[in-house]
């Protein structure tokens, strides 16, 4: 080497700030970083995200109801956060853990950065954390309870947060759709954005349809209304008789958060309700799993769960694979199916059920979210699919 290259002093390295953010798993782990939002403390199920895009819409979506979401990509906030891409009024994730710390703003579309967006919401976020070390843990071990603590001073109980991650009660055997779903109906006419307009209203429609919300996103009702439906979305609790009193073409089950077999004490007797009248169903998420708790078959809590916008869905029927965007920890056990459905799609990752249907009627439902927020285009075709079944009933 040189001797006037070797003789360069290095620079000196940077120092980190002290932690002021604290993330306690229940076997004791602890990770430390810097904390950004909100300030306080709160216990979750932690899961991973697999999506390079969409950390604003995965945050808001209510299927994340109990949940702290760790980002595998490491690029989160630098698009900053803006109304348009809400899928809800507010986040519903508990919180959130990326790799670096949010930068400011670099999109034309940004309101507000990410770390004030979550700030006013209530919502922590922790950043510096080697996310890679912590997927392999869940991976491995299954989705982890946790407290995620921000304290700008860094002063942090270990043993209470340890002891709060402990006491996290979890989510099965959880109802918590009544906790995200809409206080009263209402109608929606938004379709989905295009350009140049952005979000239009549809004026007219051929098809009645009735969403009940689980904790619907809202991407999914602009899809049905693209779909050329009039939507009416009713809260989680309604009844057969609260549905069929909206004289429906078709009734949708949309996605959300929680033990689907807890949310089927109410959701079940009404959905069965619905299939005495031979009405078209079509069900996504949640909605896919009290389905087929409906017509007879069992769900089961998994290991870690599938949450990302890159997962392959392979439809049995068609040999056709698609990449789908997918939000669940529990899943459909396809050894329960009964005689008279058919299982539609299986995920390429470890051969879980991705897609129910009877056999003799137009219900249908899939396990991922066809409507692409944040995710693929592949499944859009599910929402005509509906139509189609709405438009050949009243043939």
């Amino acid at each position: 080497m040189p001797a006037e290259i070797a003789a360069q002093p290095r620079p000196a390295a940077t120092a980190r700030p002290r932690p002021t953010a604290c993330l306690a798993l229940a076997d004791g782990t602890v990770f430390h970083g810097l904390g950004f939002g909100a300030t306080g403390e709160t216990s979750a199920e932690l899961v991973f995200n697999t999506a390079m895009t969409g950390y604003q819409e995965i945050m808001t979506d209510p299927s994340y109801a109990g949940q702290v979401v760790t980002f595998t990509f490491p690029h989160v906030g630098n698009v900053g956060t803006n109304p348009e891409d809400d899928e809800t009024a507010a986040p519903f994730a508990a919180g959130m853990v990326v790799k670096w710390d949010p930068t400011e703003p670099a999109n034309w579309r940004a309101v507000e950065p990410l770390a004030e967006w979550l700030r006013r919401a209530g919502r922590i976020g922790i950043a510096g954390v080697d996310t890679r070390r912590l997927t392999r843990a869940i991976r491995n071990q299954g989705a982890p309870h946790v407290a995620l603590a921000h304290d700008p001073d860094g002063n942090f109980d270990i043993e209470a947060l340890v002891a709060r991650a402990r006491g996290f009660e979890g989510l099965v055997g959880r109802d918590l759709a009544r906790d995200v779903t809409c206080a009263q109906s209402y109608r929606w006419d938004q379709m989905r954005w295009a350009w140049p307009e952005g979000y239009r209203r549809r004026e007219t429609a051929s098809h009645r349809v009735v969403a009940i919300d689980y904790g619907a996103k809202r991407n999914i009702l602009r899809c049905l209304a693209s779909a050329d439906c009039d939507v009416t979305v009713l809260p989680a609790t309604a009844t057969a008789e609260d549905i069929l009193a909206h004289d429906p073409d078709g009734v949708f089950l949309s996605n959300g958060p929680g033990d689907p077999a807890a949310t089927a004490d109410y959701a079940v007797p009404a959905i069965r309700g619905v299939l005495d009248r031979g009405l078209p169903i079509f069900g996504i998420c949640l909605g896919h799993q009290i389905l087929a708790l409906a017509l007879g078959a069992k769900t089961v809590k998994m290991n870690h769960g599938h949450h990302g916008a890159n997962h392959p869905v392979k439809d049995i029927e068609t040999g056709k694979v698609e990449i789908t965007s997918m939000n669940h920890g529990f899943t459909v056990d396809s050894q329960t199916l009964p005689e008279g459905l058919v299982e539609t799609h299986v995920s390429l990752f470890d051969g879980s059920n991705c897609g129910i249907r009877m056999r003799d009627a137009p219900v249908f439902s899939v396990q991922y979210h066809p409507e692409a927020s944040p995710g693929p285009q592949d499944s859009y075709y599910l929402f005509e699919r509906f139509a189609r079944a709405m438009a050949d009933r009243k043939a």
